[in-house]
């Protein structure tokens, strides 16, 4: 089967979450013996769960984190600190419990997939699924063809696949490729260009400008950040890449493939893939930070009915991540100022989830406490 059908095939099967199986969950919340709504979203997440499962029961035992290891061409343009050998390094690094997240994995009973999608180094332990040794410098033209693009989401949807058939209750999503908060923010400043006029114009009632025709070097500005903590000049010549890689390119913001292939990274289309697969599915996923986002953004503009299926785990303080979380209507469960990447607030999520489930499934209702049921006066 060609990747492009196969692509199209995950797309047909994305259906709705089950909301019958969310409300009954919700329900089940208010018969607690506690005040009414008192655990916020803890409540919230849970039923949200409960309808993707479509079980009033959920269960978040068996977890995964899926790490997309792959290097992005724009690092020529002196846009990062550190060169692409440090991709690899740190890909390796998870095998040895030698980074942060691998620490928060062994910690919180999450299994790892490192997956090399697209680094220009060969590794010895990470899972291959190289689609070509790093993409193309996007100042010079597009970052990958079409037809790798389409592959790169394939990898993505069938590891998803792949770990519902082992049994997997729920994926985190994960990173590691130098450079690729400059691809996210490309993406992000394409994709969400009118978004961010709107925005812009809401802000600024005395400005005449019409909604739609903000300039896209204003959007460049906007969804930017310093990334693993560039310089003024570094952050500088940074945006100066992304506006000449736009500029060359021209991504169409109407076609989200479009975009991923001209402007985006191996990394990105693999989440992107993910996401795709978790929602065909049925299995939750977890967002990281903002690449996972920028990922999570493009799913949705493939296929909106998956945003339902995404959990956002907290707010990177990268300026593109709340703009993204905004646009696809996702409230975090934490907000702890995160900008590592690397699956890291993801994970940081679980046990948040663990303390959910312990008092949904073991707390006592009104009924078991001999008090009287609060009334609702939410609804």
């Amino acid at each position: 089967m060609t990747d492009k059908l196969y692509v199209e095939q995950t797309i047909n099967k994305i259906k709705p979450v089950d909301e019958s199986s969310r409300a009954a969950c919700l329900n089940y919340w208010n018969n607690m013996g506690k005040p009414l709504h008192s655990l916020g979203k803890m409540e919230t997440l849970w039923a949200q769960l409960a309808g993707i499962q479509r079980t009033v029961h959920p269960s978040v035992a068996k977890r995964a984190l899926v790490v997309m290891c792959a290097d992005n061409g724009i690092v020529a343009e002196g846009v990062t600190q550190t060169g692409q050998e440090v991709t690899a390094i740190v890909a390796e690094n998870f095998f040895d419990d030698l980074t942060c997240t691998s620490l928060l994995c062994k910690k919180n009973y999450c299994d790892q997939f490192i997956i090399d999608i697209g680094m220009v180094s060969d590794t010895p332990r990470t899972i291959r699924h190289k689609i070509a040794y790093g993409t193309k410098n996007i100042t010079k033209g597009p970052a990958m063809t079409h037809a790798e693009t389409l592959a790169a989401l394939r990898v993505g949807i069938e590891l998803a696949e792949q770990l519902k058939t082992e049994g997997y209750q729920i994926l985190a999503t994960g990173e590691m490729g130098i450079g690729n908060t400059t691809t996210s923010s490309a993406v992000t400043a394409v994709l969400l260009k009118d978004t961010i006029s709107k925005r812009h114009s809401n802000e600024n009632e005395n400005d005449t400008r019409t909604d739609a025709c903000m300039d896209i070097d204003e959007c460049v500005e906007t969804v930017t950040g310093r990334g693993a903590g560039l310089s003024d000049e570094g952050l500088e010549r940074k945006k100066d890449a992304i506006r000449r890689a736009i500029a060359i390119n021209h991504p169409d913001p109407a076609d989200p493939i479009d975009v991923l292939a001209k402007v985006g990274g191996f990394d990105l289309a693999g989440l992107a893939g993910v996401f795709l697969g978790g929602a065909a599915q049925g299995l939750p996923v977890v967002i990281d930070g903002f690449i996972s986002l920028t990922a999570a953004l493009l799913a949705v503009r493939i296929v909106p009915d998956c945003a339902a299926y995404m959990i956002p785990s907290h707010r990177s303080k990268e300026p593109g991540a709340k703009l993204i979380l905004e646009a696809l209507h996702l409230e975090p469960g934490l907000c702890m100022d995160m900008c590592l990447g690397e699956g890291s607030g993801a994970v940081a999520l679980f046990p948040f989830l663990d303390m959910a489930a312990e008092i949904y499934e073991h707390m006592g209702t009104f009924d078991d406490i001999h008090v009287e049921a609060y009334e609702d006066f939410q609804v």
